[in-house]
């Protein structure tokens, strides 16, 4: 045995030696000299066909996992319709974005991307945002996130990027998370990465819900009009319920209370009629500005910040029905951004380019053949003539004896379109440029917008963030990649560097022995390449920072009422009634299930006990009166910890003056003051009152704010 060990010992020794000297070669042995870049005609040019290390590195990686998808795997959708508010001809002759009377069918899927189907809603992640409209010119998809940047400019690095975060292949381990080596030491290696990396180490990676996160459309795309102008034009679609989040701790604790609480919420939410709605927007650029910005529009780790280019509100989704199969609709929709209809084109953004190589090949193998446009979730309600015929799976019956064109046998059918019948051609474009490996410089800052982003936050939410990166960097082993990661947050902002630093117990280093990776082939001077550090013109952007969301509104919030028996009924019935009233869903917490005896005598059904009920599934807490009621609360531990944890969390908090008792007996209870009515003066989002009415304003009004973040430093509850 011991023999045995040595040799293997001798074995991994022996990779580990010849490891310092290999070289990245094709699957057949091919050196490569730049992993970085696609091939592209000129360094903005769109990428070329003939990139066959593009190809094998993307068809590789498409086909790595089956039948789940590689990423996006775990999500949820819905059916709905889009209607334009008026119509857009002066910049897309997009026909769906022409008659406001017109209701475009919609199917929508949401999606984390790191975790597998199993993995929790809560993982601290992206959200996909995929929408795909069954327009009468064919299917058009917007994919796209609840981000509007990307971690990469360059599809390459796209399989590298994922193999990053994925759960580390020697022990699979850890499950739908970015807290490891791997996924650090390739971002501390990419500096493109950074604006991208404040983002998710920010709120936006902890929805409350899936119909409180924003969608982006992540790549600059072009809207052409029938006069065959062109407008840049990015994609945005904004929550009628505004954006909001959960903390940290709160997503730890709902993954284990309960994982499917993303999907759970949006079909809830379908099934009782309160139907998820989103603003689409559009930021317009006409193509002669392209240039203007100091910023590449192209450059998919960058966005438009809204004080230069406003969105323009066009429209509005509505989800209106939840999926009859799960199976056959969320999990075998394909979505494609190269499924495009006249008045919508590509720009050469080389993220995007290499998405509409990659997206039909990861179909090929996740649904099996060439006809997984046949499958009943993916077909347009536009008719469907072509050539393509037989194949695995093939539905269609095609009666014609002639499957090619041109020919005269069917009478020329089916004929090629004009652009007067609708028939799409791609954009005009000229393109005069040398086939290259490399990217543009306007590509190269990678820093003014992460600084953007993070200036642009409110206190808490720099907060937040730092603590993510602390938590994220310290579940890291290897100290040099922490490290160097600390010496990319020092070029974003020196004090979210030292703070991150501080916390980890770590200096921050003078110099990096690892250059900073600027993309570069194997032939470049690497000890040239510098950071290059652009300020922004902008100090802050009001559209990055959650706290300027809509908050106007308790619509769909989940409000737990804790009882037991004896509760007063008028108590606890009157504030019910006024918070449904508003739109809330209000749930029945109880030491037990069954029913609980008011006072007088009278039953009231109870949704939840203790048992199955947790405060991290809720948005806010009330505890009616009742003298019996309020003896039991106060001496039940269920009860206290509820309480306890409500409030660590931030969330509003309200009781009827005869329960007072009860809160008194949480931690925070001793802080209430003798004259209870200055308690919110004290405890922010706490209210107690005497009369339920006027306690209902206060609350209704405290649960619209979403939470008191300003709890967090100066009130720690150990809940």
């Amino acid at each position: 045995m011991k023999k045995s060990t040595n040799k293997k010992q001798a074995d991994l020794d022996s990779n580990k030696e010849d490891s310092q000297h290999q070289f990245l070669t094709t699957n057949q042995g091919l050196k490569i000299n730049d992993n970085q870049n696609s091939l592209k005609a000129g360094e903005r040019g769109p990428s070329l066909l003939e990139d066959f290390i593009l190809r094998e590195k993307i068809t590789h990686f498409d086909h790595e996992r089956i039948p789940e998808r590689v990423v996006h795997a775990r999500g949820e959708a819905a059916h709905g319709y889009f209607q334009v508010y008026e119509s857009m001809a002066p910049y897309t002759k997009a026909k769906f974005l022409q008659d406001p009377a017109q209701k475009t069918p919609v199917f929508v899927r949401f999606s984390t991307v790191a975790g597998s189907r199993g993995s929790s809603d809560l993982a601290r992640d992206v959200r996909g945002f995929a929408v795909k409209f069954y327009t009468e010119e064919g299917n058009y998809d917007l994919v796209g996130n609840n981000v509007p940047v990307f971690f990469i400019q360059d599809a390459i690095k796209f399989p590298d990027l994922i193999h990053a975060v994925k759960p580390e292949p020697h022990n699979e381990i850890p499950q739908a998370a970015s807290a490891h080596d791997t996924f650090w030491d390739f971002i501390s290696l990419l500096p493109e990465s950074m604006h991208m990396i404040m983002w998710v180490m920010s709120d936006r990676a902890l929805p409350r819900s899936l119909r409180m996160i924003e969608g982006f459309g992540v790549h600059t795309f072009k809207f052409i009009n029938e006069q065959g102008k062109a407008f840049f034009v990015k994609f945005h679609w904004k929550p009628l319920l505004g954006v909001h989040s959960v903390s940290w701790d709160e997503a730890q604790k709902i993954s284990g209370k309960d994982p499917d609480f993303h999907r759970r919420d949006l079909w809830e939410a379908i099934e009782s009629g309160n139907f998820p709605e989103w603003e689409f927007g559009v930021q317009l650029v006409p193509e002669e500005d392209e240039h203007k910005f100091e910023f590449d529009l192209l450059d998919p780790t960058k966005l438009i910040p809204e004080e230069l280019v406003p969105v323009m509100k066009i429209g509005k989704m509505t989800l209106d029905r939840n999926p009859d199969n799960f199976f056959a609709e969320t999990e075998q929709v394909a979505f494609h951004p190269g499924h495009l209809v006249p008045g919508i084109d590509f720009t050469n953004d080389p993220l995007l380019q290499g998405r509409l190589f990659s997206y039909t090949d990861t179909q090929l193998t996740r649904l099996g053949s060439p006809n997984f446009h046949e499958i009943p979730i993916n077909r347009p309600i536009a008719p469907v003539h072509n050539n393509q015929r037989d194949g695995h799976m093939r539905q269609t019956i095609n009666h014609s004896k002639t499957s090619y064109e041109p020919n005269t046998l069917s009478g020329g059918c089916p004929f090629q379109a004009k652009m007067s019948e609708g028939g799409f051609t791609s954009h005009n474009e000229r393109i005069e440029a040398h086939k290259i490996r490399g990217r543009s410089q306007s590509f190269f800052d990678h820093f003014s917008q992460a600084t953007l982003f993070f200036n642009s936050q409110s206190d808490y939410e720099k907060n937040h963030i730092v603590d993510a990166l602390s938590f994220e960097l310290g579940n890291v082993k290897a100290e040099y990649i922490r490290k160097r990661m600390l010496k990319m947050l020092w070029y974003i902002d020196k004090g979210l560097a030292a703070k991150v630093a501080y916390n980890l117990g770590i200096s921050i280093p003078s110099a990096l022995e690892t250059p900073l990776n600027q993309s570069y082939p194997a032939d470049a001077d690497v000890a040239s390449y510098q950071p290059v550090i652009v300020k922004s013109s902008l100090e802050k952007s009001e559209a990055l920072s959650m706290a300027s969301t809509v908050k106007n509104s308790i619509l769909t919030r989940k409000i737990a009422i804790l009882v037991a028996d004896g509760v007063s009924e008028n108590s606890l019935k009157t504030m019910k009634s006024i918070l449904q009233a508003q739109g809330a869903v209000v749930e029945i917490i109880a030491p037990k299930l069954g029913v609980v005896i008011t006072e007088n005598d009278q039953e009231i059904k109870v949704d939840k006990s203790f048992l199955t009920a947790a405060s991290v599934l809720y948005d806010a807490v009330y505890v009616p009166g009742g003298s019996n009621s309020v003896d039991y609360l106060e001496a039940d531990a269920d009860a206290i910890h509820f309480l306890n944890e409500t409030f660590k969390h931030c969330k509003a908090i309200a009781a009827d003056s005869a329960a007072l008792s009860v809160l008194k007996a949480t931690y925070f209870g001793s802080k209430i003051p003798e004259n209870y009515k200055d308690v919110s003066e004290i405890l922010e989002g706490v209210f107690i009152n005497n009369s339920i009415e006027a306690l209902a304003g206060d609350f209704i009004n405290a649960i619209a704010l979403h939470r008191f973040w300003q709890r967090e430093k100066k009130d720690k509850v150990p809940a």
